[in-house]
């Protein structure tokens, strides 16, 4: 009788060829991640002259935390289109 064929354990995820995402979809990825930038920009801005401001309306903080919070969500899109 023979021996039955040993198979081999499935090779490490590391060794797995990665699926590729088509280039068109990786740019729109960055293109978006760009324009979600400089929402984030003027949020720098708009925070950095609030913190020299002594008169610094409330209600606009929050505006400035949202757009810090886009800005850091364009920041994830760009990374996420730059390693696929």
């Amino acid at each position: 009788m023979s021996e039955p064929e040993k198979k081999s354990p499935p090779p490490p995820a590391s060794e797995q060829p990665r699926e590729l995402r088509s280039g068109c979809l990786t740019a729109v990825l960055f293109v978006v991640g760009v324009i979600l930038l400089l929402p984030g920009a003027c949020a720098v801005v708009f925070g950095y002259l609030g913190l020299q401001e002594k008169n610094w309306p409330a209600e606009l903080t929050a505006w400035v935390v949202a757009g810090l919070a886009v800005g850091a969500g364009g920041i994830l899109l760009i990374i996420t289109a730059w390693r696929r």
